[in-house]
């Protein structure tokens, strides 16, 4: 057997529309964009959400309330079983140590630990929040915990 032996894949190189190359082709004068309009000039393309010239639906509805996605903290989560994979006994592990080690992308987040998985090493643990069962896992290794909730 040779490369050019085999055959690709059924479908899998699909030929680009050939458009403009005369009218015996199926795709010549107009090159598949009817006749005059918005539609034939260059550039056109819809916005998002527009509606014929019509007031759109999303300047119809009113608006209220209040959207906490501009305000909220973002909170990184950590697994009990990830620091015992990334960490060896007696180690520090802070917001700093997690970025280091590619645990969270950035240390200016609250970090919760979660109680996920086992732990054996004897951990030094500051993280922002921690629940219960990972505060149980890191004292049970006997490790500390210091929870520096704002």
């Amino acid at each position: 057997m040779r490369l050019e032996d085999i055959l690709s894949a059924a479908g899998r190189h699909k030929r680009k529309r050939r458009v403009g190359r005369g009218r015996g082709s199926g795709r010549g004068k107009t090159s598949g964009r009817g006749s005059k309009g918005w539609g034939a000039r260059t550039g056109s393309n819809a916005q998002l959400g527009f509606q014929g010239g019509t007031n759109p639906q999303i300047r119809r509805v009113p608006k209220r309330g209040f959207n906490n996605a501009f305000f909220a903290r973002p909170v990184e989560t950590v697994n009990v079983r990830d620091l015992q994979r990334a960490f060896a006994d007696g180690d520090t592990v802070n917001a700093e140590a997690l970025v280091a080690k590619g645990l969270i992308g950035r240390p200016d987040v609250i970090v919760k630990l979660l109680g996920d998985g086992e732990l054996t090493h004897k951990l030094t643990v500051e993280v922002t929040r921690a629940s219960k069962g990972a505060a149980d896992k890191v004292a049970a290794a006997g490790g500390t915990l210091r929870c520096t909730e704002e």
